[in-house]
């Protein structure tokens, strides 16, 4: 969902968007989802696990839960506390267990147990929210999307593409500088760059393929 923005874009933005384009398709021309799912259905539960818990925590919890809970159907009969045990390893577990047997009763009631298409509809699931949306009909549906998690704002703001800490706002700065149909392989593209070389702490300057036009905003010397 394309949304319009009066708010100012850095200095020198235009100009740099293409670069650091180029330069992620250059070190990142695969790049896609670290989570692991076969259905939109396991993207959806992945991604409500993944807030705030890291991709690999996730992936390594998901088999079992699949397995025991393959789709809507099935996890729409289990409460919070059958869920709790097999996520008890990511972080707000608890919380996020809740929201879980919540969804699947949700999808059955109100998408006969599949997970809709639609940008609203997956907003208004328990658990998700605007960059679960994105993320999940992205990767699922193939619908333009930059999901801004925490990766993904501070690139922006280090590369001076947007000045922005509101998420909703990075997004709609990404949207201005980029091409739509890149909008995807963006959002992923930043967060592998944001892993593995411009971490939040010690960013890898020296070996950054962006190191000549960066401007390195907020990266201390």
């Amino acid at each position: 969902m394309t949304r319009s923005s009066s708010s100012r874009l850095p200095h020198g933005a235009k100009a740099r968007a293409p670069l650091v384009l180029s330069a992620l398709e250059t070190l990142y021309p695969d790049a896609r989802t670290e989570l692991a799912f076969g259905s939109p259905f396991e993207l959806l539960v992945a991604t409500v696990l993944s807030a705030q818990a890291t991709d690999v925590s996730v992936n390594a919890a998901t088999p079992a839960l699949f397995a025991r809970y393959p789709d809507a159907f099935a996890m729409s009969q289990a409460s919070p506390e059958d869920i709790e045990p097999l996520i008890r390893t990511i972080g707000l577990y608890r919380g996020k267990a809740r929201n879980l047997a919540a969804l699947a009763r949700l999808l059955v009631e109100r998408h006969g147990g599949e997970v809709p298409n639609d940008f609203d509809a997956v907003v208004a699931l328990p658990g998700a929210g605007r960059k679960t949306a994105n993320v999940v009909l992205s990767n699922a549906y193939g619908y333009p999307a930059i999901a801004v998690d925490t990766h993904v704002g501070r690139l922006a703001r280090r590369l001076g593409l947007s000045v922005q800490t509101n998420p909703d706002k990075v997004e709609v700065d990404l949207q201005r500088l980029f091409p739509r149909e890149r909008w995807v392989f963006l959002h992923h593209a930043l967060i592998l760059h944001g892993r593995r070389i411009c971490m939040a702490r010690r960013p890898q300057c020296a070996a950054c393929l962006m190191q000549t036009f960066c401007p390195r905003v907020g990266v201390e010397p």
